[in-house]
């Protein structure tokens, strides 16, 4: 006997009122074809019929969620937010969608070259810790690498491991701070809060270079540093800043623990 093929079609259900998948992939259409009629000829389906699933949809809704200019029709705010919505269902939706691990840039080339070596279709997304933690609980990754350990005490559906440790180098160049969004920042200045010194943090920035030139006092990850062959003296003892790295994932989740473990060994634990 073959086996069952099953699929999942995303829809959305606002205030009491379902919004189908066919009106979402109207809308999606619409969209990217920035007008009615192409969006018709890119779904094999006549004008007026997606004017009835746009139609049926913003009564759904309660409001406008296209509108249409000499220039072409664009969705509004509300149409966007949906869309948004619908988006990240369906890659929830997809059986077949690749093996996703989301990291930041002080741990991406980690990632990378363990992916690379572990022989595995995989998509790396790079973005901050709290973005990647909404991934996890959005269904839309399947690993994350934490840098900050804080955000252990947040997360406690999850299982993690401890994959390796970093050390945060200190620039001080007076009072005044520029913060990196990346890393264990937040374990850094609770440092500075506890040795009583005083500052402001007075900029922010995810650009390396900018944080560097910026004339500011900075914390920075070592290893970011030195991936990219720049050596700075700290102006903290860097163990006092050390923290670690930490894969978080499923219970359960197939393939995962090899790699954690791969990422494990590639950091020295």
């Amino acid at each position: 006997m073959s086996a069952v093929e099953i699929d999942v079609e995303p829809s959305l259900l606002i205030g009491g009122a379902r919004i189908t998948n066919r009106q979402l992939e109207v809308l999606a259409a619409v969209h990217s074809e920035r007008s009615k009629t192409a969006a018709a000829r890119k779904l094999g389906i006549s004008a007026p019929v997606v004017h009835k699933y746009m139609a049926e949809a913003e009564a759904a809704v309660g409001r406008k969620l296209m509108l249409s200019t000499p220039k072409g029709t664009h969705l509004t705010p509300e149409g966007e937010a949906l869309l948004d919505t619908y988006r990240a269902m369906e890659f929830r939706c997809n059986h077949h969608r690749p093996f996703t691990v989301s990291c930041t840039p002080v741990t991406e080339e980690l990632i990378m070259s363990v992916v690379s070596a572990a022989g595995i279709e995989a998509t790396v997304v790079v973005s901050d810790d709290a973005h990647n933690i909404a991934s996890l609980r959005g269904g839309l990754t399947d690993l994350i690498i934490l840098d900050d350990p804080q955000h252990l005490f947040e997360l406690d559906e999850f299982q993690w491991a401890e994959v390796g440790y970093m050390d945060m180098v200190h620039v001080d160049r007076g009072k005044s701070y520029i913060r990196y969004r990346y890393g264990a920042q937040r374990i850094a200045y609770s440092h500075l809060d506890a040795s009583g010194m005083e500052y402001s943090v007075d900029a922010e920035t995810h650009l390396l270079s900018d944080l560097i030139d910026s004339g500011k006092s900075f914390f920075v990850d070592e290893f970011l540093l030195l991936r990219r062959g720049i050596r700075m003296k700290s102006d903290t003892d860097k163990r006092l800043l050390r923290h670690s790295i930490t894969a978080i994932y499923r219970r359960g989740a197939p393939g995962i623990t090899r790699l954690v473990r791969m990422i494990q060994d590639r950091h020295g634990l």
